[in-house]
């Protein structure tokens, strides 16, 4: 049984940084794309950034590049989501997800979610 637990979310002030983990239990995480969603209030989920299982394919949503960075660290079975320069729009309950086909930008395409961890941004 795949787990994915999130961490890192938190209140911060536009401008600020915050980095996200999710780690993979129960399987082997290489085995795995990874993806970062966000849902905020009112809102449909919707697609941040995802990574191959080899980290060669990385996607990003067109609001978030330049800003935010998914990478992935295979020996410690977790991915992180850098989050720079944040806005207040970024506002959102962030979830990862781990898909054990190919990279998509798809919630569709993804088989295992995380329970999502709040990100606040204050203007």
């Amino acid at each position: 049984q795949v787990r994915l637990a999130e961490s890192g979310g938190g209140l911060v002030q536009a401008g600020d940084s915050l980095r996200l983990s999710c780690t993979l239990s129960g399987r082997s995480f290489s085995d795995y794309a990874m993806g970062w969603f966000r849902q905020a209030p009112g809102k449909e989920r919707e697609f941040v950034a995802s990574i191959s299982r080899s980290r060669g394919i990385t996607y990003y949503r067109d609001s978030v590049k330049g800003r935010f960075t998914i990478s992935r660290d295979n020996a410690k079975n977790t991915a992180y989501l850098q989050m720079n320069s944040l806005k207040p729009e970024d506002t959102a309950i962030y979830y990862c997800a781990a898909a054990d086909t190919l990279v998509s930008k798809l919630a569709a395409g993804y088989d295992y979610w995380g329970q999502g961890t709040q990100v606040t941004v204050s203007s």
